[in-house]
């Protein structure tokens, strides 16, 4: 490539970038709202979720199995549906929520419900990681189930958590 070349093509991308400026800024807010907003509730409702499976498991701390096979069931089909088959399967949804199902905010619901399964299954590997003989020794000490997620499992798992985010 010559030096005229690469001018001549810096000078294309500058123009092409000068005439879609406004396109390419507002589409970058569009879709850091999209994702910002999905991700947070995706967050609130996966966390417990996650807290749910983990708990729920068997030889967990409020061991229910059925319950557990259930939600795992859920997540794992949640997990497993592709996302644009899963904007199109919504789209009633979609439209009851937010009136319509076109445009940046209408994308966010199915953005939120494909992001819950993922960040269940986040939540509830960090919080495998934690050692078992903390929650025992919480429970030695007489700790109640709330008091142990809030003071020995999720601030355990925290790193992890982080890490998976």
């Amino acid at each position: 490539m010559s030096f005229n070349n690469i001018v001549d093509w810096l000078n294309a991308i500058s123009a092409w970038l000068s005439l879609n400026s406004d396109l390419l800024l507002t589409a970058t807010w569009q879709t850091i709202y999209m994702v910002a907003v999905a991700g947070l509730i995706g967050f609130a409702i996966g966390i417990p979720l996650g807290v749910v499976l983990h708990l729920t498991k068997k030889g967990g701390l409020l061991e229910n199995i059925r319950l557990n096979k259930i939600l795992g069931a859920i997540v794992n089909i949640g997990r497993s549906v592709p996302f644009l088959v899963l904007m199109v399967a919504i789209i009633p949804v979609t439209k009851l929520l937010v009136g319509t199902f076109i445009g940046t905010t209408a994308a966010i619901v199915p953005l939120t419900i494909g992001a819950i399964p993922f960040v269940a299954r986040l939540i509830e590997g960090a919080l495998i990681e934690v050692p078992s003989g903390l929650v025992e020794a919480a429970q030695a000490m007489g700790a109640t189930p709330m008091q142990i997620i809030r003071k020995v499992l999720l601030p355990e798992a925290m790193p992890t958590i982080l890490n998976s985010v």
